[in-house]
């Protein structure tokens, strides 16, 4: 029978047990990581976590107002490595999620270019963005590719790329943000073109032994989204692709408070159809469940954030009591 505590391999990775830190905001200074970010992922460390994904790390300058982490040159550097050094001490692993926001955005955007891939208003922010053209998207894959070569210079033990919760790279797969005629929208084919190739800049930069995930919306809570159609076909491309792992997520909203595995039925279906590692998050809250989902299912890792934020040493508790 398996256990949530199995020691797992994945790629080159080796995780102490199948609880993965999903990624939620943090607060750096100016996007460097500073000591409340280093106090928190030690606490996480010390806590049981086996496996963390940072809060969302911007790749492009051109969105460094928003206050969150950010590695898109290399004055960043020394701060990740430190991060990486301090989560390998206690022998766990730290992946980085990137993340480029687009029209989803947080703090003052005031003097930015706010590119999505149409004019669409945001249906959280009503910002209108300006309609990205092919040659910024063609920038904007560089961006995620250089950002993952310095993270896996800094000691990262990969990097997620963050295609969900509605910034730029989930809103192509939607077709009430993606409007577009060209060889970015349309068919379903088109609109995961941008989470494809983006994927392929990253392997192409940090090579075939490095761990390198992705996280995807499987709803998006709002008429005209994305349908479960489309997201089989992304999660099969990039599978055939070579991708490490994918994290299944969605809106939130339609759940109630004591809902749990959110994304369970949709995990399920994805984990079934396609041979990687399956993070499912959200709601993963009953012990019990995730037991009897991992030894009836394909699912491998449960992602989780909120209860962490609450109790950082909720997995030593739980290993605790069993």
């Amino acid at each position: 029978m398996k256990n949530l505590f199995d020691k797992t391999q994945l790629g080159k990775m080796t995780l102490e047990n199948r609880f993965i830190r999903a990624a939620i905001g943090e607060k750096p200074t100016l996007g460097q990581v500073n000591e409340s970010i280093l106090d928190l992922y030690q606490g996480l460390a010390k806590g049981g976590v086996g496996t963390m994904i940072t809060g969302f790390t911007l790749v492009d300058e051109n969105e460094k107002n928003f206050p969150m982490m950010a590695f898109y040159n290399d004055t960043f550097s020394e701060g990740h490595k430190i991060l990486t050094g301090l989560v390998h001490s206690y022998n766990r692993n730290i992946i980085l999620q990137l993340v480029y926001i687009g029209s989803y955005i947080m703090g003052d955007a005031s003097g930015m270019t706010i590119l999505a891939p149409s004019a669409v208003e945001n249906l959280n922010t009503k910002v209108v963005p300006q309609e990205i053209t092919v040659e910024q998207i063609k920038r904007i894959q560089q961006k995620f590719a250089d950002a993952a070569l310095r993270a896996k210079n800094a000691g990262y033990d990969g990097i997620e790329i963050h295609a969900a919760h509605g910034f730029l790279l989930s809103q192509f797969m939607t077709p009430h943000y993606n409007r577009r005629k060209d060889a970015y929208g349309g068919t379903a084919q088109n609109r995961a073109r941008m989470a494809i190739e983006t994927y392929e800049a990253i392997r192409k930069a940090v090579g075939a032994d490095f761990s390198v995930w992705i996280k995807i919306n499987v709803t998006d809570g709002f008429e005209d989204e994305v349908s479960f159609d489309d997201v089989l076909y992304l999660c099969k491309e990039l599978t055939e692709k070579g991708i490490n792992a994918i994290e299944i997520s969605g809106a939130f909203s339609k759940f109630t408070k004591d809902a749990t595995c959110f994304f369970r039925k949709e995990a399920e279906k994805i984990a079934m159809e396609n041979n990687t590692a399956i993070i499912l998050t959200g709601g993963n809250t009953d012990i019990k469940e995730m037991t009897e989902i991992l030894n009836t299912t394909k699912i491998r890792y449960f992602g989780m954030a909120r209860a962490l934020m609450k109790e950082p040493d909720l997995i030593n508790k739980i290993k605790e009591e069993q």
